[in-house]
């Protein structure tokens, strides 16, 4: 809180003010007095001021929240959903978002962990493609250089083709792939991500070699939809939530999704009943800057909590069809520690990494 000058340039005016407050209530109220008879004032004062500083409440953080990908995509719609959601719970009064896209978000993060060290404001949205990314790009930067605070959302990948296309099915899409794998492109995210690891598994379920796919990486989900929708790409392959207006609007077929069991609401086979032994769901996290205090941790580990438990965040989740898969703490890091040793193993045997 900051306290007025005083215009004679003596004490803060506001403490001048709160002093003749006091002086006027002497005769109303009992002011102790010293052993000498004289009024304890200063001390009253001090009392006071301290009493009512201690009551205040705790300001909310203004929070700065990187998307390390374009504007469109799946981390982009989960910083600018949690901007909105912060703002309107109240639990930060002023969030802003900054894009920096490019190599699976292994540039953000490389960004993010060099500039930001100790800053409690700053957070990085990222998930299973960062893992992929960081693998296949190699990148001296890692989820290690950074503070994992929360898994957030989770989609399940689907594939779809643009509504001209003559591609009826996922059967016609392997048809075609198990023919000709290079004249089979996919269009999705960055290279070694969810998108790419999702059409090399579909690839070896149909007995095709995954090193043999072309697949096409986008730094943004708008990007790759522009791509989609001008029929420039066979196939595009990505989560739910980017494809689901226009799958609505007819623009997009939708083939197959990558989840275990149908989804309800949305009217697609799964890669399984199809025939292909695939399940895949893409993952998305938050974490803080490198550098930051055990209780700077807590409080933004806090401030995450409310946003998940929050109403306004679970009506985001079933519009944007993510679902819940919110976990924090030593579960999360074991969690997370799983899926990177976990996805290095299948970037390796669909030959993205060595």
């Amino acid at each position: 809180m900051e306290v007025e000058p005083s215009i004679t340039g003596g004490e803060p005016a506001g403490v001048h003010r709160f002093a003749q407050h006091t002086l006027s209530l002497r005769k109303k109220h009992f002011v102790p007095r010293d052993d000498n008879g004289g009024h304890t004032l200063k001390h009253f004062l001090l009392a006071s001021f301290l009493a009512g500083a201690i009551a205040l409440p705790a300001a909310a953080a203004d929070y700065s929240i990187m998307a390390p990908a374009a504007p469109g995509g799946g981390w982009d719609q989960t910083a600018r959903t949690m901007q909105n959601v912060l703002q309107q719970e109240k639990i930060s009064n002023r969030v802003q978002v900054m894009n920096v896209p490019g190599a699976g978000g292994t540039i953000g993060i490389a960004q993010f962990a060099s500039q930001q060290k100790g800053n409690p404001n700053a957070l990085l949205v990222g998930g299973y493609v960062m893992v992929g990314a960081i693998l296949t790009n190699k990148s001296p930067v890692t989820l290690k250089d950074v503070t994992p605070i929360a898994r957030l959302t989770g989609e399940y990948e689907v594939i779809v083709v643009p509504s001209s296309s003559d591609i009826k099915s996922i059967g016609d899409l392997v048809a075609k792939l198990k023919a000709d794998p290079g004249s089979v492109s996919w269009g999705g995210g960055s290279a070694g991500g969810t998108d790419h690891i999702g059409a090399g598994l579909i690839a070896k379920a149909a007995g095709v070699d995954p090193t043999k796919i072309n697949y096409i990486a986008f730094s943004g989900g708008g990007e790759a939809l522009a791509a989609i929708l001008g029929s420039q790409v066979t196939a595009g392959i990505s989560s739910y939530g980017e494809f689901e207006s226009q799958i609505k609007a007819g623009s997009l077929r939708l083939l197959a999704i990558s989840s275990a069991e149908k989804i309800d609401g949305i009217d697609a086979p799964t890669l399984k009943e199809s025939g292909l032994d695939v399940v895949l769901q893409n993952w998305r996290m938050v974490a803080a800057a490198p550098g930051i205090t055990e209780e700077q941790k807590k409080a933004i580990a806090t401030d995450i909590e409310k946003l998940a438990k929050s109403g306004k965040w679970q009506e985001n989740l079933k519009t944007k069809g993510w679902m819940d898969t919110y976990l924090s703490g030593a579960a999360f890091d074991e969690q997370l520690a799983k899926d990177i040793a976990s996805t290095e193993t299948i970037l390796k045997e669909i030959g993205l990494v060595k």
